[in-house]
């Protein structure tokens, strides 16, 4: 568990205490969001001394995975062939539905899917994010991910490898419904990338039991063990059903489900050593947590160390799946539910008619839950891009407040299930 008194000046706010009111009277700058620490090997001394040796290694596995996807590319490229275009970008997870019946994934349609799918996998097994995969499929020498502004003679590496929105997880859900759906010759077809798959979300993870956000590393917030957007809760749902050789993953070899087991198991140790305590009392989760010391860390500009109650709600919906869960994670459960209902608001929702967004009163209106929550206040804070803290939200840019989903009922399905959660453990299966 992460104690507050733990942390380090990383916020630079002023002493005044704030109140609980999703819009103060006197609404000011409260502080300057900190960049984030970058990981390196000359920072491994920082982590635990049971872990620098691995550490140690983890970090040059990644870089020889680096090394390779960007040689593994360039051997494609002949002398005086042009090289292809970079692939489109867009809504790559419409393109990949996972809520089809099992007919569908044996057509023809399904199966054009996959091969592209199977053909953008990445050497060291990943894929890059917001692409559509209802395309041809790669060409040889054209980039894995979209290349928006490619340099002279350079390519961006941006994502290359990634389980932000969605990446990576989806691709692996769509293929294992294609297996699962079709003959022994679609599991051969698609089997080996299956399990390339998941032997990347298993190099990927840290010794920490977290994952970053993109793998091989690439610098910056991006190395952080990250939860934004639910990353790592998708990563452990399909190394759960890869551990329980759930549909397309029952052909998986033995030692690939045991690995998955191990590592949904250090991912809910993670999960339960990263929830932020307060005076002795468990609260919700941060987005990201620097990946060496497991420190609550800011990412982009805009985004604080702060609790973040979305991601908080999805870790404890995962929390509350575990078929047999322990003290613990009973204990990390009731404190977590607690705390968003503590700090839900009542009787606001957040309008965003007139292309100007603002929390307006409306009685009777659903719970609703701030997109971050300062530490250890439990007050609601916003981030501009200037680094700029607030504790209004109408006091960051226009184009801020419109392009960040600052107030969010996310949570209203954490509190749903912890009711038929309770009935459960008090039937006795939790022990």
């Amino acid at each position: 568990m992460v104690k507050f008194c733990s942390f380090p000046a990383l916020l630079l706010a002023s002493g005044a205490a704030m109140t609980m009111s999703p819009h103060v009277a006197m609404a000011k700058r409260i502080g300057t969001i900190a960049p984030y620490r970058i990981v390196s090997a000359a920072r491994i001394p920082e982590a635990p001394a049971h872990l620098r040796a691995k550490w140690q290694a983890y970090l040059e596995n990644s870089a020889k995975h680096a090394v390779h996807d960007k040689q593994a590319l360039a051997a494609e490229t002949v002398a005086g062939v042009p090289i292809p275009p970079s692939p489109a970008d867009g809504n790559g997870l419409a393109t990949m539905p996972l809520d089809r019946d099992a007919a569908w994934y044996r057509t023809s349609s399904a199966l054009e899917v996959a091969d592209t799918i199977m053909s953008f996998q990445t050497p060291s097994g990943g894929w890059g994010k917001n692409m559509p995969r209802n395309v041809a499929p790669r060409l040889p020498g054209q980039h894995y991910v979209h290349d928006a502004s490619p340099a002279a003679g350079k390519r961006s590496w941006d994502f290359v490898g990634t389980i932000d929105n969605g990446a990576t997880t989806t691709e692996l859900s769509f293929l294992a419904r294609v297996v699962e759906a079709g003959d022994a010759a679609t599991a051969a077809r698609y089997g080996k990338a299956i399990a390339r798959g998941i032997e990347y979300l298993l190099a990927a993870q840290m010794p920490n039991g977290g994952w970053p956000q993109v793998w091989p590393l690439a610098g910056g917030y991006h190395d952080a063990l990250t939860y934004n957007d639910d990353a790592m809760v998708r990563v452990m749902g399909i190394l759960l059903a890869a551990a329980e050789g759930q549909g397309g993953f029952a052909s998986l070899p033995a030692h690939l489900r045991e690995k998955s087991r191990q590592a949904v198991a250090d991912g809910i140790t993670c999960l339960l050593d990263t929830q932020i305590v307060h005076k002795g009392q468990r609260t919700g989760w941060a987005q990201q947590y620097d990946a060496l010391t497991l420190v609550p860390d800011s990412a982009r500009n805009y985004e604080p160390v702060a609790l973040a109650s979305s991601e908080s709600s999805k870790i404890l919906l995962f929390l509350m799946a575990i078929p047999k869960p322990s003290a613990d994670v009973q204990a990390a459960v009731r404190e977590g539910v607690g705390w968003l209902q503590r700090v839900a608001i009542t009787d606001r929702i957040w309008d965003r008619a007139g292309g100007d967004p603002q929390l307006v009163v409306s009685k009777g209106a659903r719970l609703l839950w701030a997109r971050f929550y300062s530490i250890p206040d439990n007050t609601p804070v916003f981030g501009d891009r200037d680094r700029a803290l607030y504790d209004d939200v109408r006091d960051i840019s226009p184009e801020r407040r419109r392009g960040y989903s600052w107030y969010n009922s996310t949570p209203a399905s954490a509190l749903a299930s912890y009711d038929i959660w309770q009935k459960r453990i008090a039937r006795g299966e939790g022990k």
